[in-house]
């Protein structure tokens, strides 16, 4: 069985994701450091931690593109009709030939 592309990747993927949670509480961070003391002048600045709660908070609360990860299209689904009548009528051998073609195409 063939591992999948995020597999061979995660090494280089995770930290990648670490790295920009790290950035963006940083910015955060910045941002409320230099706008809401200035505003709000009994606030005090907030440390890197307390930005990164921030951060993903709002993210929770106001998060970008709310279902927005269910219309992407990954491959080949049945949910369209015409791909799905498309494998319907390919004999075993096209719907063998069809399967090996994804395999690789998902494998490499």
């Amino acid at each position: 069985m063939c591992k999948s592309k995020f597999y061979k990747k995660r090494f280089f993927i995770l930290p990648l994701i670490a790295v920009g949670l790290f950035a963006a509480s940083a910015v955060v961070m910045v941002l409320w450091n230099l706008v809401i003391p200035a505003i709000f002048t009994s606030l005090l600045p907030i440390t890197l931690w307390q930005a990164m709660g921030l951060f993903i908070l709002s993210h929770i609360l106001f998060g970008r593109g709310h279902g927005e990860h269910r219309h992407r299209n990954y491959g080949f689904h049945f949910d369209h009709l015409a791909n799905r009548d498309k494998f319907m009528n390919m004999t075993d051998e096209e719907k063998e030939q069809f399967k090996v073609n994804m395999k690789k195409r998902c494998c490499n």
